[in-house]
Formats: structure tokens, sequence, C-alpha cells
């Protein structure tokens, strides 16, 4: 790096930000209410004009949540337009800065905005409640996820359009996708690093996808936003292959994790949104023998077909054998819910070793004598809210660095920023349900039997109201 900012700017390749700047306004354009316009690239354009890529458009965004908040119907192809645009941007931001020192081409620009398009193209109906709710019940132990959906989607699309791209350019893409998931490929092994943490990032958790969707999401659920992921884009820089940010901006860094966070307990895990998703998995589980719903994620060429119409498809047949999923979906349009009885949050020094709470443990919990419950009769939701990497301060693996005239990175404790900041980085909340409104009371009870069992004390925060017991 140079020894100012103006040197900094000196080394920018200019005539290829001109270069780029002309190529825009020959590109195609959209309108987006996030980010104003987007210019779509000729390469990008024949993945989005197919079927398979289209298919986001059905694939709402946030799942269910517009069922409690009615402006969340927003979808995935619009998010995936969104990280490309942003992924577009930080690393023309990147080449114009630095392009010389870390040798950014066209290929590297092309690629980085090709994994912002498709990292989400294998993504299945209802947000992540598909992957992390339905599969898990009905296939055991197998390994499945988006992100390895979208790697095999990406091929699907390439081998039946005959898109004409470099065979190198797409696996670097499927690296980019894969980039913060488990099946990633060591950092070392790597050419240029700091590229595959743009999109996703396993490093530390600061990507382009985030700042799209907190926007994008808040935006949607009438929600105020202020974390000003543009300043991030504008002051970051590569310091030995990883983006670092600089110190002043930490509590802006901060800011992303816990606006996420404040998302997640508000939003994505709102309590009748859960009981929604919950009646939604039955549905879908009791549909699944007959219509073979789980059968598509073996294969790319049907998986595209599968989508959040699944829901018109069981409401609308007469097959007897979709009686009881239908009867699900219908109360769910009637606002019969499964009924919140309670929930707490587990005490701080139990969460290192907690387990799941199963309807099981509930009914094991009631007391002898009055109504029997069976445990088709509880619905229970464990819920995690983290700031993205469990227990544990997300802030810990980030660089930052002091100022444009050095080139050393550093790493920054809370303690010395602030002492308002929070000392424990996770909640875990278990809410109970019942499946059928008479029995709020009795399930009500044993879930606190349950808690006295397990922690000596009731730790949920107020009873269940009277008035909710007694609704049949």
């Amino acid at each position: 790096m140079g020894a100012s900012v103006i040197d900094e700017l000196s080394l920018a390749p200019v005539h290829n930000f001109n270069s780029s700047f002309q190529d825009l306004r020959c590109s195609k354009h959209v309108h987006d209410n996030v980010h104003g316009n987007i210019y779509l690239d000729p390469l990008s354009l024949k993945f989005i004009d197919t079927e398979q890529f289209q298919r986001l458009r059905e694939l709402k965004q946030l799942g269910l949540t517009h069922m409690v908040y009615p402006g969340a119907v927003h979808s995935r192809f619009e998010h995936s337009l969104g990280v490309y645009w942003l992924a577009r941007e930080a690393v023309e931001k990147l080449r114009y800065y630095q392009g010389a020192e870390l040798d950014i081409d066209h290929n590297d620009i092309q690629t980085v905005k090709l994994a912002g398009l498709l990292h989400d193209v294998g993504h299945g109906p209802f947000s992540h409640l598909f992957e992390r709710e339905f599969l898990p019940r009905v296939l055991s132990g197998y390994e499945w996820s988006h992100e390895l959906m979208s790697v095999k989607m990406v091929d699907h699309i390439v081998d039946e359009h005959h898109i004409d791209i470099d065979s190198g350019m797409i696996k670097r893409v499927k690296d980019m996708i894969l980039s913060s998931s488990e099946f990633t490929r060591p950092k070392g092994s790597r050419e240029k690093g700091f590229l595959y943490d743009i999109v996703a990032n396993g490093r530390n958790g600061i990507d382009v996808d985030k700042f799209d969707y907190i926007v994008r999401d808040c935006r949607a659920c009438g929600l105020g936003c202020n974390f000003p992921f543009q300043r991030l884009m504008e002051t970051m820089r590569v310091i030995d292959d990883e983006i670092c940010y600089k110190a002043k901006d930490y509590l802006t860094i901060h800011k992303l994790f816990s606006t996420r966070a404040d998302l997640y307990r508000t939003v994505y895990m709102h309590p009748k949104v859960k009981a929604i998703e919950l009646m939604l998995v039955d549905a879908l589980l009791k549909a699944n023998d007959y219509l073979e719903i789980s059968s598509h994620i073996h294969d790319p060429s049907q998986y595209w077909k599968l989508d959040d119409s699944v829901v018109k498809t069981i409401e609308t047949a007469s097959d007897q054998e979709l009686k009881e999923s239908r009867d699900l979906i219908l109360q769910i349009r009637r606002r019969n819910l499964y009924q919140f009885c309670n929930e707490y949050a587990v005490p701080k020094d139990k969460l290192e070793n907690f387990k799941d709470v199963t309807a099981k443990d509930i009914v094991c919990s009631q007391k002898n004598g009055g109504v029997m419950l069976q445990e088709d009769d509880v619905a229970v939701s464990n819920v995690r809210i983290d700031l993205t990497r469990g227990r544990n301060n997300p802030l810990e693996r980030i660089h930052f660095f002091k100022d444009y005239e050095s080139n050393d990175k550093f790493k920054i404790s809370d303690d010395r920023i602030s002492h308002l900041l929070p000392t424990s980085y996770q909640d875990m909340i278990v809410r109970v349900y019942s499946k059928k409104p008479e029995l709020v009371e009795a399930i009500s009870e044993a879930f606190e039997n349950f808690q006295l069992k397990t922690y000596g004390i009731k730790t949920q925060v107020h009873a269940t109201p009277e008035k909710k017991k007694r609704r049949i």
C-alpha cells in the first residue's frame, strides 16, 4: 500500500475502471428496490434466463414469515440479484484501490459476481425450514445442504443449457459458494484467497450475502436498519490475503452481527412464525410418502421443480392420501394454529451441555391424574440465536488495521472498545406448543414441571395466561 489514501488512489487502474463503467452502460439492467439499478453482464444473463434460476422467483426469501409480517414476500430471486450486485461492488472497490497490488483481473470479477448470483440456486422451499426441519425428519443422518445442491445445480445449468464458460471459472464459483460451509476447501490451497470471503465468508462471517439480506429483510418487514454496510465496503482492505477493516469500524461490524441477531429474535424466530412452520413441517411429513417430496433432493433435474407451490398442490388436491396434510394447511389458512404455551431461555451456565428438548421430555413431565398427554399432542421448538459463531465472539476472528499507512493487521478485544458490549454471544430458547387448544393447560403444567426437574426452578418469565388455557 502507498503512504496515504491519495497514494492508494494513484495505484488504481483507472483505465480499467472506466472500461468497466462503459460495460455497465451497455448491459441490461433491472431496478431493485434496495440497491437501485442492477446491471447484468451477458454471461450472468445466460444463467438468469434459465428455468432453474427463474425458479427462485417462487421461493420466498423468508419462507412463512409473511404470515406474520405481510410485507415479507420478497423472493430468493431478488436477493440473489442483490448479492450479485454487492459482490461486484466489493471486488471492483478492491480492484480500484489495490488492483495493481492484488492482481485482480476481469476473470476474478466475473467469478465473484457469478458466485453471488448463484449462491442460493440450490435453496429449498420455505427458506431454511426445508433443510433444517423437514429433511432431518425424513432422512435421518443424510448429509445435505442447500450449498451442496447449489453446486450441483450450477453444473446442471451449464450442461443443460450448454453455457460456454471456462471450467476453471466454474470450479472457483463452486468453491466460493461452499466457502462458509463445512464442505469448503482449506484456505491455504486457494490463490487469491480473499476473493472467497466476499460472497460467503467462512473466515469471520462478514460477507455481501448478509449485507443484502439484512437490509432487504428489515425493509420488507417494516423494521429500521442503521447498519451502514457501504462504509465497510468502502474502507475494507486486503492484508496478507485477508480482507481487513479499519479499527474505528469495530462497532459498525458489531452492529452487523447484532442486527442479524435482532432479526432472528423478532422476525425469523417469531413465536407465531414458528407455530406455522411446525404445522407446515407436519403437513409435509404426512404428504411425503405420497408426493415423494424428499426424493427430489437427489437429482438437480427434478429438484428445480420443487418450490413453495407444493403447498398449493396439497391444498387443492382431492386425493384421500393427502387429507391430513390438506387439513393442516386449511388450519393455517383459517388461523387455527398450534397454540403457544410458554417459553424459557436456557440459563447461561447450562448452555454448554444443552440438549434439544423433545415432546417426549414434556409428556414425561406431566403429573399423574388429569389429561394423559401423547407425544403427538406437543410441539417443541429449540431456538438458537447467536452472533454467527455460537457461544463465541465473532469479532475475535476479524483482523483490523490502524490506517492506510500501515501494513500491520491485528485483533481487538471487546474490553478495549466498550464495557457495554455483551459477554455472552448466544441465546437458547425453548418453546412449547399445543397442537390442540383444549390441551394448553395440561401441556403448560407439564412444561413447568420439566423446568423444575431440569433446573430446580421455573425459568419461564411468567405463567401461561389463564385465558389461553381456557381457549377451546
